[in-house]
């Protein structure tokens, strides 16, 4: 099992203390493509920041491919993020002084690889996601689903087993946010990545095989999705 989590809590003590998660138990597969479907305030960012190694928990068992994620220093945090883990947030956490080829290849010089590599690697990505001409633009020349194509491409150009997607069409019009969703279906079927996406709307659930809904800090039911993809998208439109 590639994410296993057993008995997991989290508490805040800002002043009053918050129970945040009370015995949250998960297992993801190699390979699925997952939504934490939950109200705001119902402990699915603070699961995703746990599942990110973005923040610790109190008590429990994390082992992400068969490793005990616990307690970790932050360079041991760091190493198994960059080796495991792409992320993707709502806000696209562009660098705004950075052009779109310098977002995407930022990962690449945290990992030591070189100029002229680096900078191939972060054009053929942007190339695949139809951003090729854009490479040279800063993030506030470009729409939201550019950004957001742009964030994705930064999070996979290392390669990660995992992407982590926080309301990844939060800022997005609806449309721009299918295409982001089949995108993300695209990359999942195709490449398998292990996708996991936080998400409060029911129709960016909907594309997922699987909604693992989490009310008041407890995992309730999860709801399979038979028929979704063919239904919800039609025919291929991001790559064109």
């Amino acid at each position: 099992m590639l994410i296993e989590l057993k008995d997991i809590h989290k508490t805040y003590n800002n002043g009053q203390p918050l129970h945040v998660l009370k015995g949250v138990d998960l297992e993801i597969g190699q390979g699925e493509f997952v939504s934490i479907m939950g109200a705001s305030g119902s402990g699915k960012s603070t699961l995703l920041n746990i599942l990110g190694i973005l923040d610790n928990y109190d008590e429990g068992t994390y082992y992400l491919d068969g490793q005990l994620i616990k307690d970790l220093s932050e360079k041991e945090a760091a190493h198994y993020r960059n080796k495991m883990i792409g992320f993707v947030f709502q806000s696209f956490n562009l660098i705004s002084f950075k052009t779109a080829v310098e977002n995407v290849e930022l990962p690449l010089f945290y990992q030591g690889v070189g100029r002229k590599k680096r900078r191939e690697m972060a054009m053929e990505f942007l190339e695949r996601f139809g951003l090729a001409d854009w490479a040279l633009h800063y993030p506030n020349e470009m729409s939201g689903g550019q950004k957001q194509r742009v964030a994705i491409a930064r999070a996979l150009i290392t390669q990660p087993r995992i992407l982590l997607a926080d309301e990844p069409t939060g800022a997005l019009d609806s449309k721009t946010s299918v295409d982001v969703m089949e995108l993300l279906t695209k990359l999942n079927r195709e490449e398998k990545v292990t996708i996991i996406v936080v998400t409060h709307e029911s129709g960016v659930a909907n594309c997922t095989d699987k909604i693992i809904h989490i009310k008041d800090g407890i995992i309730g039911e999860t709801t399979l999705n038979e028929q979704h993809h063919a239904s919800v998208f039609g025919t291929d439109t991001i790559m064109k």
